[in-house]
């Protein structure tokens, strides 16, 4: 774990090994292919919960992805248009309208902002990867 307490890395670590010890609690015995997704979709909600609840609301892109998270019955519908529409457009121009749909909250930001917000959110997004694959190592060994 690293060194700094009040780092995001630190933060994100202790938040989501919590929810994941949440979501452990409530596994069932047998595991489904239905199960199994249910279960996949629960830790990647967890896990982006963790991450902009340890960067807090100073970031457009985490203020965003909370308020999706807690309205996300809501969003949903919108999240399987949206998935749909990413899937078909993979590559991505230089139009910055293309960044704002990436970035969780980009819609509305001017040029610099959206850049600044998309620089964290990537920082932030590599701190996940990094941290789960400690989590899998630790889990394998």
């Amino acid at each position: 774990m690293p060194s700094n307490h009040n780092s995001i890395k630190t933060r994100f670590t202790y938040r989501f090994a919590r929810s994941l010890k949440k979501l452990n609690k409530n596994r069932p015995a047998s595991q489904s292919m239905k199960e199994t997704y249910r279960r996949y979709h629960m830790i990647r909600v967890a896990s982006y919960a963790s991450m902009a609840s340890a960067v807090g609301p100073k970031r457009a892109w985490s203020r965003a992805v909370l308020w999706k998270i807690r309205n996300r019955t809501l969003h949903r519908t919108l999240m399987k248009k949206s998935r749909i529409h990413v899937l078909r457009t993979r590559k991505v121009s230089g139009n910055p309208n293309d960044l704002r749909k990436l970035v969780p909250g980009g819609e509305g930001m001017d040029f610099c902002r959206l850049l600044n917000e998309t620089a964290h959110y990537i920082k932030c997004l590599r701190t996940q990867v990094q941290i789960m694959k400690n989590i899998v190592d630790h889990c394998s060994n």
